[in-house]
């Protein structure tokens, strides 16, 4: 099969890889891709949001499948038209896109359907803001409605924060978002649970937990993510099922019911509490960084997964994993997730040479005249599996290490969660 996959980060440089060692690929283009992806797959520079434009190059490359990567295409409906122009594309459609399209339009559905989520109000000007403010106590969560690139939720601790960033958002800091919503905030642990959906079934597509702040101890703003692990050992069968039941497939439920249904990744956002889940937010995609946790321990051929979803089979799949834990740590520009210098030279990772259980996934890269350079906030997945998460934590540092990339830093705490409960039980 010929096969495009659209996006730049880290999360298509895995996908990419995973398509890559598939049987069934011959060959791949990355739109855009990046100095990673450049390694196993023709990369084109285009906008993949000109869909037009998009289209003629699918044609001329002879396309047979597109994976959609990143979630800003999937919001605009980039799978309504592939799918209108006859090409197979793997993704939800636009009206499913909006459970991450629009925060207010997944809270709504988590209103009618009784999903477990965080008490919440949905703002369309400031009046709105101070009414539930007289209602409410804090800290509170203000959300911009639309996409933010991972920068749209601030946890705010006075009414005056929550008025300064209110009124940033309805002032048009971010271009998607008209309105917000305002969140209790819910004290507990994040995970992250994905599934692989089609219009019958879906299926399990594993766990991770990330880490969103820039800073150590989860201090500083948030940013796309610092480092995840997999899977998420607060995950247990018990908790799996009230996932499923209370938040799944009422909302599977609730998109068949509008005869949109709900088909590609999913990806539910969690906070669990005293064993419960409540519903954060959807994405409708694979997640950046998770998704390189997670494919890693992937045994399954992945364009087999996709073929099955896309012809409706997917229960007639059977998805493996192997039994390692995964982790990785961002190696980020200096300033990130503020402004920051692109184009710094990245030396020494091709004279690395590492071992079967460890990966470098670019994410920010590009090539100019053959030299490796940074082009974004996030840079370098440094990614490695293992049976202990402090070793395979270890074995990351030492990579970063020998990478020696003196314009990025890291978080040297990525895992610390689940590092201390197992030392806690030994």
């Amino acid at each position: 099969m010929n096969i495009a996959l659209i996006g730049s980060g880290g999360r298509e440089h895995v996908l990419c890889q995973k398509i890559y060692e598939s049987k069934l690929s011959k060959n791949i283009v990355c739109i855009p891709g990046n100095a990673g992806t450049a390694k196993v797959a023709k990369n084109i520079d285009l906008n993949f949001l000109d869909f037009r434009k998009l289209l003629k190059t699918l044609k001329l490359h002879k396309i047979d499948l597109v994976i959609v990567g990143p979630e800003e295409p999937l919001v605009k409906g980039i799978v309504d038209f592939l799918n209108k122009n006859k090409i197979k594309v793997f993704g939800p459609n636009k009206y499913a896109a909006r459970l991450e399209g629009s925060k207010a339009f997944m809270k709504s559905i988590c209103k009618k359907y009784k999903i477990p989520t965080a008490e919440f109000k949905t703002c369309k000007n400031k009046k709105d803001v101070i009414n539930f403010l007289k209602k409410t106590k804090f800290p509170l969560v203000v959300k911009a409605d639309g996409l933010a690139a991972g920068k749209g939720v601030t946890i705010c601790k006075t009414k005056k924060e929550v008025l300064n960033v209110s009124n940033e958002i309805f002032q048009g800091k971010f271009k998607t978002s008209k309105k917000l919503v305002l969140e209790e905030f819910l004290d507990g642990e994040e995970a992250s649970y994905f599934l692989i959906v089609d219009k019958k079934s879906y299926k399990f597509f594993g766990s991770a937990q990330d880490h969103k702040r820039v800073g150590e101890n989860e201090k500083g703003p948030n940013t796309g993510g610092m480092g995840a692990y997999s899977p998420a050992p607060i995950i247990n069968k018990n908790l799996e099922r009230k996932i499923i039941s209370k938040i799944v497939r009422p909302t599977l439920q609730a998109l068949k019911n509008k005869k949109k249904p709900y088909t590609g990744f999913l990806y539910v956002g969690l906070m669990i509490i005293n064993n419960e889940p409540y519903l954060i937010e959807y994405n409708v995609r694979m997640g950046d960084p998770e998704c390189q946790v997670i494919l890693p321990r992937l045994n399954t051929d992945i364009v087999k997964i996709f073929n099955a979803a896309i012809s409706q089979k997917l229960n007639k799949i059977k998805i493996e994993w192997k039994k390692l834990k995964c982790m990785t740590i961002v190696l980020c520009s200096k300033g990130y997730p503020g402004e920051i210098k692109k184009n710094k030279l990245i030396k020494n990772i091709d004279k690395l040479k590492l071992n079967e259980n460890s990966f470098i996934f670019h994410a920010g890269t590009k090539l100019i005249n053959n030299e490796l350079v940074s082009n974004g906030g996030r840079v370098l997945n440094i990614t490695s599996t293992g049976k202990i998460y402090r070793k395979i934590r270890i074995n990351i540092f030492k990579i970063i290490k020998r990478v020696n990339w003196k314009h990025g830093f890291f978080r040297k705490d990525i895992g610390w969660r689940v590092i201390k409960k197992i030392y806690a039980n030994n």
